[in-house]
């Protein structure tokens, strides 16, 4: 395609370019580990499409927060199952290039979970 060229390369060499993990592949395996098991669990109610009749009535949507009308962008909301609150499948590194996103990925599970930071 022709009007994808460009976008199409750009992509290409920036992912060719990208610092790369082992990590991400384990953290996969990990998730897939976790449902072959049948660690599973509902989504939270206040997440679930509260948007068409009885949904109220079921608890759905009640209580949910959108993070992009605040200026950080993050704030404490559980999004996990309850059976799965707490289990971090991604666990980058501090080698490399991957130590920001270890970094980064702190501060943001401390502000999902609601702990000091």
């Amino acid at each position: 395609m022709p009007e994808a060229r460009l976008a199409l390369a750009q992509a290409t060499v920036h992912l060719a370019m990208a610092p790369k993990s082992n990590t991400v592949i384990t953290g996969i395996d990990a998730a897939m580990a976790d449902v072959r098991a049948g660690a599973v669990g509902e989504i939270p109610a206040h997440l679930r499409y509260g948007r068409y009749a009885g949904a109220r009535e079921l608890g759905n949507a009640i209580g949910c927060r959108y993070p992009h009308r605040i200026p950080e962008g993050v704030f404490e909301q559980q999004y996990p199952p309850d059976a799965l609150v707490g289990r971090d499948c991604y666990r980058p590194t501090r080698h490399g290039e991957e130590h920001v996103l270890h970094e980064r990925l702190i501060r943001l599970r401390r502000a999902v979970r609601g702990k000091e930071t």
